[in-house]
């Protein structure tokens, strides 16, 4: 196995409270984050994932598909206005 070695560098404050917070609810610490970046920056020599906690509503499948729908209204020459929630609680 290989030798840990420590590595300090200086971050925002507020910045380290935030992202601890997200990778608490993500069931991981900072230095898993780093570890995971890290590993798969040198296996693929880029940036190569995104790591989310809370998705963009926006993004929904329920939202895309309304928005599906809509599109077909419109192009049907159907389209009615109505409001629709985008955010379900």
């Amino acid at each position: 196995m290989a030798r840990s070695v420590n590595v300090n560098f200086r971050m925002d404050e507020e910045l380290k409270k935030n992202v601890e917070e997200i990778c608490q609810r993500m069931g991981m610490n900072l230095t898993t984050l780093l570890t995971i970046c890290c590993k798969k920056v040198e296996q693929e020599r880029r940036i190569p994932f995104d790591i989310t906690a809370d998705p963009d509503p926006f993004y929904s499948e329920s939202n895309i598909r309304e928005l599906k729908r809509r599109l077909d209204d419109i192009k049907a020459g159907t389209a009615r206005l109505e409001e629709h929630d985008l955010i379900e609680g």
